[in-house]
């Protein structure tokens, strides 16, 4: 999706979205394609849940240790 196709979903404005959308991509979590004069951003879906997946298991180790 296009960053106006992304920011219509919510309640923020194209500028604020593109924000957002250029830290999630430093932090690899989404993939830019970009296509003439338009970017479009997707999910780096394995990259989101190796992310998680390490995040949610602290808690579960946490937990083991009480």
């Amino acid at each position: 999706m296009t960053a106006g196709d992304i920011a219509s979903r919510f309640a923020c404005s194209w500028p604020t979205t593109t924000g957002h959308l250029q830290i999630l991509e430093k932090a690899a979590l989404v993939i830019v394609e970009k296509r003439g004069r338009e970017r479009f951003y997707r999910l780096d879906v394995d990259r989101l849940l190796a992310v998680t997946g390490g995040w949610l298991a602290w808690f579960v180790d946490d937990r083991k240790e009480h």
